[in-house]
């Protein structure tokens, strides 16, 4: 989840006319039957997957309708939730043949066969909205939360604003060494008049501004070859202003004589890892470092075994970590108990182990383990006409751009699908037999209009303080804004 090297068409200008017609997709488009025409496709959830699916169906089909679900009241999921406050990089592109619905939960306001009796074909784009959870011992004391409840909290998810993280104390610990954990160390740790500007929400500002944080470890149970952060991050985190970097030098023996056979990317990475690591800074740079109050580090080999409680048992007071070594190679690499532990002092702990899908109707078949809709290519198992594309497609693993290429190819699979006739034929009422249904169920759906007034009203706000919007996040009064 740290996708901000991938870049959408940011929301304020979004183009309201369609863009002429690829030459190269004509022959393919010339080939639908008069009764597929007017194709009506249902897409659930309005973050990178869903957005990027709608935008494949509606280049490559000039006659597609694409309605959009959403269960919050606004869109871009990840890009507006997850993204940290300090990237304001781009949202996406939209078309007269495309609606967005938000403030309606599928599988709660409206069910996946409702969806399916509507329309011609439906894809599942919901993504991963739960975290792993630790299951070790004192998982549940207070100071301990997730990081993706964390990253909801400052970007303004409605959902975690009664988070209340308190950051009176001097050490952080970040369990996972991912994106999503270089995020939230760097939120942790910049100044805060760094982060005034940002579309980061006033409440978690101003708990940021009485932060006594001064020190975050991002702790893996595996090594520096098997980190799952990219460059970018770990740069910024590099040249984060008033913070040094806390590498141990013997996390890297042998690493030098191995890079020379790893491809690009990890290569990048492990170089810089290890110039941070053993290289001594220039003299500008020794003097920034030294001068620096805060800073974070990288623990190697580390496995959390039992959140230590404070003496009277109200509270985190440290973490236990077993000590681990590799065994196997390449992709196998496992880490494995040494049977020593450590203990590590700290007052916060957040854990970014990853995250996970959950089953969001009896009707759609959900593999629990993996955490997946079972597919072939983007085709739900044994369901034909329903498709899923995102993390909740292929689990929450790579980058916006990932998610991309992902979403292209399920879409690529329904234009298949409806060309060859594996679609149900003749006209499907789409979104006009499901606001009826809402209606019904006294469910208020918000369009693309309401969410352009929200928009209006986040920048207004966020101009008095030189910001580029205030976040809103009380749903309610969101709701009172539109007269809903």
């Amino acid at each position: 989840m740290a996708p901000r090297c991938w870049r959408w068409w940011h929301w304020s200008v979004w183009p309201r006319t369609r863009p002429p017609p690829a030459r190269s997709t004509l022959s393919f488009r010339q080939h639908f039957s008069t009764q597929e025409k007017t194709p009506q496709i249902c897409v659930v959830g309005s973050g990178p997957a869903g957005f990027y699916t709608a935008q494949h169906l509606l280049k490559h089909h000039t006659q597609a309708r694409v309605d959009i679900y959403e269960k919050q009241l606004v869109p871009f999921g990840l890009v507006r939730f997850g993204v940290a406050p300090d990237h304001p990089e781009v949202k996406t592109a939209h078309s007269d043949r495309c609606a967005f619905w938000g403030n309606v939960e599928v599988g709660r306001d409206v069910t996946v066969p409702e969806l399916r009796e509507a329309y011609h074909a439906v894809v599942l784009s919901y993504g991963a909205e739960d975290h792993q959870a630790l299951d070790i011992p004192g998982e549940e004391l207070p100071g301990v939360f997730s990081a993706r409840a964390f990253v909801g909290w400052y970007n303004g998810l409605p959902e975690n604003q009664e988070l209340a993280p308190d950051l009176s104390c001097d050490t952080a610990v970040i369990l996972g060494q991912g994106n999503v954990a270089l995020d939230v160390a760097r939120i942790l740790l910049t100044p805060p008049e760094h982060l005034e500007r940002t579309d980061i929400t006033k409440a978690a500002l101003g708990v940021l501004r009485q932060s006594q944080v001064k020190t975050v470890w991002i702790v893996g149970r595996r090594g520096p070859l098997q980190v799952a952060f990219t460059i970018k991050e770990l740069r910024e985190m590099i040249q984060l202003p008033g913070t040094r970097p806390i590498l141990d030098p013997e996390d890297f023996l042998g690493l030098q004589d191995r890079i020379k056979e790893m491809p690009r990317p990890r290569k990048r990475l492990t170089e810089l890892l290890l110039q941070t690591a053993t290289e001594k800074p220039r003299v500008e740079e020794a003097a920034r470092l030294a001068s620096a109050s805060r800073a974070w580090g990288l623990r190697f080999f580390r496995s959390p075994q039992q959140v230590l409680p404070s003496p009277d048992g109200r509270r985190v007071a440290g973490i236990r970590l077993a000590v681990t070594r590799l065994e196997g190679v390449g992709e196998a690499t496992r880490a494995v108990p040494t049977g020593d532990v450590e203990d590590l002092p700290c007052g916060l702990v957040l854990s970014s182990i990853g995250y996970k899908s959950h089953p969001i109707d009896p009707s759609v078949p959900f593999d629990l383990k993996l955490g997946v809709i079972p597919n072939m290519e983007g085709r739900v198992v044994d369901v034909p006409g329903l498709y899923c594309s995102g993390w909740v497609k292929r689990g929450p693993t790579g980058v916006i751009g990932t998610t991309m290429n992902d979403s292209f190819l399920t879409g690529q699979m329904l234009l298949q699908d409806l060309k060859a006739g594996l679609l149900p034929s003749g006209p499907r009422p789409g979104s006009v037999a499901i606001q009826a249904l809402l209606s019904s169920r006294g469910v208020r759906p918000v369009s693309f209009s309401d969410w352009e007034k929200l928009d209006a009203e986040e920048v207004a706000r966020g101009q008095g303080s030189g910001k580029s919007r205030e976040k809103l996040v009380d749903p309610q009064e969101m709701l009172r804004l539109l007269g809903h």
